[in-house]
């Protein structure tokens, strides 16, 4: 089955027009960062500039009465407004005392200008988180038959990397907010919001009731059973997936609301027989993952509202998919061929890459019967 290779830009075709507001705003801070920045150097070399003005300065004026140190400490306590003795006299010296307020004004004039910078830049950095979770809540609220991901460990993470492969939105939710902004620094598309994932009000903020399914995969059984009770409480008709460490957990978990439970010690310990019995169908699924055309074994449900027809009157050979069987209400039909009525509330089976499933969710919508 050849297919084309739009990977790369269609994830960078994604990115920037699910999430153009959000690059721009980070550029717009990354910009804002850099000339604060720069105007701290600024500042800095300006008040070493005045240093030394002042010290020279001082010193010619004290003459050689007076060492360089003395130049300096009247240098500093002016600029810093001390005011302690004079240790260089301008009793006698009216050129001395009018160096002293150019001195004064020029280093006052930069202290504040520092001062005023770094508070910009400290009252930046709250902002700019504040903006940041501000927009992602914003972004959140707007999704729709997306998935939240609770628990953003080493299993959520690659169940967040699946879920963006196959082109599907989720949020995250995770209590460890430093290891969420490190992700969020590598991706700007992330779309989190830190807390206990078993709170009623971060589950709703997190779109659980427009939410196609939750992951409840946090490292403690426990949290990824109240998790799933709280999440079935508020959404009764939302899927459900728990991970369970312990396999006396899985009963729990399922009597809690989880529609399926997965235990990773387990599913690890089968991987592990089949890539020694069965090495080439595991070589051709490990394949089908890493592959560039992304391809997955994808299921579709047929809507209610579709009218029963044959494959042979649905475009059924495509580019972008194969299909494996159709799922009835009571029985497969594994290989269909062209007699096989498609009803409605059907699942239909197909190896495809996200085109070709969004291909197949078009033409049973759109397509009409064929004559």
């Amino acid at each position: 089955m050849r297919l084309p290779n739009p990977v790369r830009a269609l994830i960078r075709r994604r990115k920037r027009t699910q999430h153009h507001y959000t690059l721009a705003v980070h550029r717009a801070m990354s910009r804002t960062s850099l000339r604060l920045s720069a105007k701290a150097v600024w500042g800095i070399g300006a008040l070493g500039a005045v240093m030394v003005i002042g010290s020279i300065g001082y010193h010619i004026i004290g003459g050689d009465r007076h060492s360089w140190l003395d130049a300096i400490y009247m240098t500093f306590i002016t600029v810093a407004t001390i005011g302690y003795a004079e240790v260089i006299e301008l009793d006698h010296s009216p050129g001395g005392r009018i160096f002293t307020m150019l001195i004064g004004t020029a280093g006052l004039a930069t202290v504040w200008f520092l001062f005023s910078t770094l508070t910009v830049f400290l009252l930046e950095v709250d902002l700019n988180a504040t903006l940041r979770r501000k927009r992602m809540q914003n972004l959140i609220r707007k999704m729709h038959g997306h998935y939240i991901v609770c628990g953003f460990g080493r299993v959520g993470q690659n169940v967040a990397a699946e879920l963006e492969m196959t082109g599907r939105a989720f949020a995250a939710i995770d209590h460890d907010l430093p290891m969420l902004e490190e992700r969020k620094e590598r991706d700007e598309a992330l779309l989190y919001l830190h807390g206990d994932a078993s709170d009623d009000e971060l589950l709703v903020a997190a779109g659980l009731e427009r939410a196609r399914g939750i992951f409840a995969v946090t490292g403690d059984d426990s949290l990824n059973l109240m998790i799933t009770m709280t999440a079935r409480q508020i959404n009764p008709r939302i899927r459900i997936v728990a991970r369970s460490h312990e396999p006396r957990n899985i009963g729990k978990l399922r009597k809690a609301g989880a529609d399926e439970v997965v235990s990773p010690d387990f599913t690890g310990g089968v991987r592990i027989v089949a890539a020694m019995i069965r090495p080439h169908v595991v070589s051709f699924l490990d394949e089908m993952l890493r592959s560039e055309h992304r391809l997955r074994v994808e299921e579709v449900r047929v809507p209610a509202d579709f009218e029963p027809r044959p494959l042979s009157s649905l475009r059924t050979r495509s580019a972008h998919f194969v299909l494996l069987a159709i799922k009835g209400t009571q029985d497969w039909i594994f290989n269909p061929q062209d007699d096989a009525v498609v009803m409605p509330d059907d699942t239909l089976i197909a190896m495809c890459s996200p085109a070709g499933r969004r291909e197949l969710e078009e033409m049973l919508v759109l397509e009409p019967p064929r004559a």
